[in-house]
C-alpha cells in the first residue's frame, strides 16, 4: 500500500510543476513570462491563452517548470507582484474538470 501511495504522490508532484497565472497585461508575450519565471528555475513551457476566434490574449497563461520545487518558489516570489502594470495572481494549476459532452439537437 505504501508503494502505491508513493507513485500517486510522484504523479502529484509532476502535476504541481504547472502554474496558472492570471491578470496579465494584454501586451505580455510567452517570452516575457518565460523570462520572468526563469529567475526561479528552468521553464519547460510558457503559453498565454488566446481567444480562438480573434487570436487575442485572454489575460491568463500556463507555465510549466522543470520541478515542483521551482514552481513553488516561483509562486511564492511572484504571486501578488506587479508585472507590466498589473498585479499577478500566481498559483498551482489545478486539473481541469471533465465536462460531459453536450448533444445538440437531441
Amino acid at each position: 500500500m505504501q508503494r502505491l501511495a508513493y507513485f500517486i504522490n510522484q504523479g502529484k508532484n509532476m502535476q504541481n510543476s504547472k502554474i496558472f497565472v492570471r491578470n496579465l497585461s494584454f501586451r505580455t508575450t510567452d517570452g516575457d513570462l518565460a523570462q520572468l519565471f526563469a529567475q526561479h528555475g528552468e521553464v519547460i513551457s510558457s503559453r498565454i491563452a488566446t481567444d480562438r476566434d480573434t487570436g487575442r490574449p485572454r489575460g491568463f497563461a500556463f507555465i510549466e517548470m522543470k520541478t515542483s520545487e521551482s514552481a513553488e518558489e516561483a509562486i511564492r516570489a511572484l504571486d501578488n507582484t506587479e508585472f507590466e502594470g498589473r498585479v499577478l495572481s500566481v498559483a498551482i494549476s489545478e486539473p481541469r474538470e471533465r465536462r460531459p459532452l453536450k448533444a445538440y439537437g437531441h
